[in-house]
This record gives C-alpha cells, sequence and structure tokens, in this order.
C-alpha cells in the first residue's frame, strides 16, 4: 500500500465513523500530510490554500482550484493519475466563495453529507481535530523524511554558529538562519533569537537589533515537505558560566524525563506532570508556569501540547518536539517514538550534548557551546 492510499484509508475510516460522505481538505498543512509533502500554499499569511481536495467515503479523490492554480498544482504538486482534476473560474470563487463547494457537490449526490478539514462554509462542519488524528502517525515514508530534515535542520543551526560573531543584532543572525534553511529547502516557520539578557526575559524572544555579547539562544521550526523539525541551541563566548550549566543540565533533565516517559498509551497530562515532577527535583517548581514543555510534533510546530487536562494519547511512529526551558536557557529537540524507543532527530553535528540517564537509559540533551 502507498503512502497515499494509506492516509485516504484513514480518512475513509473516519468518514464512515462519523456518517460522512466526504470531507474537503484546503488547509495547508493538511494539503501537505495527504499528498506527501505537495503545496497548496501560495498566501503564507493564511490557513487555507489555493487548492482542495475531496477524499470520498468510497476513497475516491479530486482537486479543486480556480484556473489561475490548477495547471501548477498538477505540474508541481500532485498527479493527474492520483487526484481527478475539478477547475472552475476565479470570478465565481471570488463572488462567492460558497461556488467551492457547489463545484464539489458536482462530483457527489446531490444530498452528500460534506465536512471541511477548518471553517469554510457557513452549515458544513469542520473535523480538524479528527483528521489531525490522522496525522499522527508516521508511515514510514514519512519518517524518512523526517529524519532527512532533521539532520539538515541539526546541521544548518551548527553551520550559522559557526559563522557568526560578537557585535551581529539578532537581526543579522535570524536573516543567516532564514537563508541557510533556504539553500537547503527549508523555510523557517519560527525564528527567535535571544542575546543576553533578553533569554531570561523572554521565552519568545522575537529578534530585534539587540546586539550579541556574551550569550545566545537561537531557535528554528525548520518545514520541509510539510513536516516541521523544532530546536533551539544555546551559545556562550568564552568559558560557559556555572549558573548557565547548572540551569542547561536541569533543563536537560527535565528534557531526559520526557523523552523517557514518552511511550505509547500515556497521556500528554501524564507526561505534563512527568516535567512538573522533573522541575520540582531540581528545585524549579515555578519554572513549568513561564514556558509550555512542547508535544506532538508533525505538520504543525505542535500537534497538541502537554497540559494538566490533556487528554491526548501518544503513538507509536509519532513525532515529538519537547523544549523544557529554564529562566536564561532552553534545551529543544524534535523526535520520534519507534518500536525500538526515541530517537532524536535533529542533533548538530560537533556540538556538546549533556548526557542523563533515567531508568537505565541514556538520554542525550544540547549542551552549551562555548566559542
Amino acid at each position: 500500500m502507498t503512502e497515499l492510499e494509506e492516509k485516504t484509508e484513514r480518512l475513509v475510516h473516519i468518514l464512515v465513523e462519523n456518517d460522512l460522505d466526504a470531507v474537503i481538505i484546503n488547509a495547508q498543512h493538511n494539503f501537505a500530510w495527504l499528498t506527501g509533502g505537495g503545496s497548496n500554499g501560495v498566501d503564507l499569511s493564511r490557513e487555507n490554500g489555493i487548492g482542495s481536495i475531496i477524499v470520498t467515503r468510497d476513497g475516491d479523490r479530486f482537486i479543486l482550484a480556480n484556473v489561475i492554480e490548477i495547471e501548477r498544482l498538477l505540474a508541481e504538486e500532485v498527479s493527474e493519475d492520483d487526484f481527478d482534476p475539478i477547475d472552475f473560474n476565479w470570478q465565481g470563487e471570488k463572488a462567492n466563495p460558497a461556488s467551492v463547494l457547489e463545484k464539489a457537490r458536482f462530483v457527489l449526490e446531490t444530498n452528500a453529507r460534506v465536512a471541511t478539514d477548518i471553517p469554510m462554509f457557513s452549515g458544513i462542519p469542520a473535523i480538524e481535530g479528527k483528521i489531525a488524528a490522522c496525522r499522527y502517525q508516521l508511515t514510514p515514508n514519512e519518517a524518512e523524511r523526517y529524519r532527512s530534515l532533521g539532520v539538515d535542520a541539526g546541521a544548518v543551526i551548527k553551520k550559522v554558529i559557526d559563522n557568526i560573531a560578537a557585535g551581529e543584532s539578532e537581526i543579522e543572525i535570524a536573516e543567516k538562519i532564514r537563508h541557510e534553511l533556504a539553500l537547503g529547502g527549508m523555510t523557517s516557520v519560527v525564528t527567535l533569537v535571544a542575546a543576553d539578557e533578553r533569554i531570561s526575559r523572554y521565552r519568545h524572544p522575537v529578534p530585534t537589533g539587540n546586539p550579541w555579547s556574551k550569550t545566545l539562544l537561537l531557535v528554528t521550526c525548520a518545514k520541509r515537505g510539510g513536516l516541521i523539525a523544532s530546536l533551539s541551541r544555546m551559545v556562550c563566548i568564552g568559558d560557559v558560566p556555572d549558573e548557565l550549566k547548572i540551569k542547561t543540565e536541569a533543563a536537560a533533565y527535565v528534557n531526559a524525563c520526557l523523552l523517557n516517559a514518552t511511550r505509547p498509551g500515556v497521556t500528554g497530562a501524564e507526561l505534563y506532570q512527568v516535567a512538573a515532577n522533573a522541575y520540582t527535583e531540581k528545585g524549579l517548581t515555578d519554572e513549568i508556569n513561564r514556558h509550555h514543555q512542547g508535544g506532538a510534533a508533525g505538520y504543525r510546530t505542535r500537534d497538541w501540547v502537554a497540559h494538566p487536562a490533556s487528554g491526548e494519547v501518544v503513538q507509536e511512529d509519532q513525532a515529538f518536539a519537547w523544549n523544557p526551558s529554564i529562566t536564561g536557557t532552553k534545551v529543544e529537540e524534535t523526535c520520534i517514538l519507534t518500536a525500538g524507543g526515541i530517537e532524536v532527530l535533529t542533533a548538530s553535528p560537533d556540538f556538546p550534548t549533556i548526557t542523563t540517564v533515567i531508568d537505565g537509559q541514556t538520554y542525550s540533551s544540547p549542551g552549551v557551546l562555548s566559542i
């Protein structure tokens, strides 16, 4: 069974389970997931894409787009062998967005029960939560693409670090991250850089003109083929201060506890408690209140985040990005839970690591690079 066939089967199961005849998929992340990395994105400020896919209860697949977009989508993003094309004029779409739904009904029964992935049409249910569950378990091909992305993203961040110098601004460093990722076919959908005191002040340090003097935090969520790999790195000029070492080792301990607890059947709420307990063990109970700890990853930076009321359940072959932070430092990698355990994807070459043993298992987290 191909990747597309397997994902179609998952969607058909959802349709049958919810007494639906078809679903219209338009969100950029869902389009990328179903097509194995294709893109319907042009305006990246929107969740919606410029083409939609219909999957029916019988497993039929169609692609809908206006005449501006359909030719390129078929040439560069999807195959006409896999999706029957339906086009329409752009004027009608602009005048009446529901015309897309009307066009979709041409290939469905008149009274077909239709849903969308995200809210698109009045009176039509959106089932993004159910489709998200279809995305959680990676196919073998997806896992390989994710591994390649993780390796490349980790290498890019190390390359950037090797080519920056004190005095450069956070904005200049952020642009180097974006540039180097782009050369590898990646896009940084989140780019954070904090120099010196801004590391302690803000958990989401959007880059500014602040110049780097001593300590630096670099963060990226690198996207390629729809998949997103998240990672953070700490850098220090000269000797790493003892306080920073201790805090980073504590964050690595929380990370290791989370990695160790990320097992099939565990809930997001249980993982949150694991992190909370780990902070308390290190005498840093309040740090969990200052930022979320991460969660499931894939075609969104986080499909779900671990929190006290989370009922989401960990699955085998699911990706995760944990990001424990302590005021002044942070640890973050992306991994896959495989049958053999946790596999970290985003390790940077020649970067210092902190090893932590939990329940007899050894886990590695990024340390602080002294340059």
